[in-house]
């Protein structure tokens, strides 16, 4: 049974979640953009009611604990023309074992209900283009092409779409 934890980004669990998609990120970074700049959440970010750090569990076998799969994390931004309450999801991974299971899909679902209870009225999000999966898991979602609303030296593509 996979659960959503609820969890401060400076747990020892977030921190080694996080270490491993960055490592992950860096080593399949496109070589003709740069190099990858991880940038750590800062837990004031990720603390409702401005947002969010989730860790995806497999609890099936185990009592008060589990094996980690994954994180992913929503925070509360501005936006640039101070219409709707824009929330924006950060750091979505999965261990490499777990993907291909619908988990993805899962834990975006999640973060976006929890994005929705704490507000939001958009949720946008940035990717970049050589995460093919994750485009099409965003596309899927409902996801569409917006202009860049932030400065991520990382992505490549940004996406967002209405809620509430």
């Amino acid at each position: 049974m996979v659960q959503f934890v609820e969890t401060d980004v400076t747990s020892a669990a977030a921190q080694e979640l996080l270490g491993e998609y960055f490592a992950e990120r860096a080593v399949g970074f496109p070589p003709e953009q740069g190099a990858y700049q991880p940038t750590f959440p800062l837990p004031e970010h990720f603390t409702a009611p401005a947002g969010q750090f989730l860790l995806v569990v497999d609890a099936a076998d185990e009592v008060g604990g589990g094996e980690l799969l994954g994180c992913g994390g929503i925070r509360r931004i501005q936006r640039a023309d101070a219409g709707l309450v824009r929330f924006e999801v950060k750091h979505l991974y999965l261990r490499q074992g777990t993907r291909g299971r619908g988990l993805g899909r899962a834990l975006l679902t999640e973060l976006e209900r929890r994005a929705e209870q704490l507000g939001a009225e958009e949720i946008v999000l940035d990717t970049n283009a050589s995460l093919e999966s994750a485009g099409q898991l965003y596309r899927r979602a409902g996801y569409a092409d917006i202009a860049a609303y932030n400065a991520n030296p990382n992505a490549t593509n940004w996406y967002g779409k209405r809620v509430g």
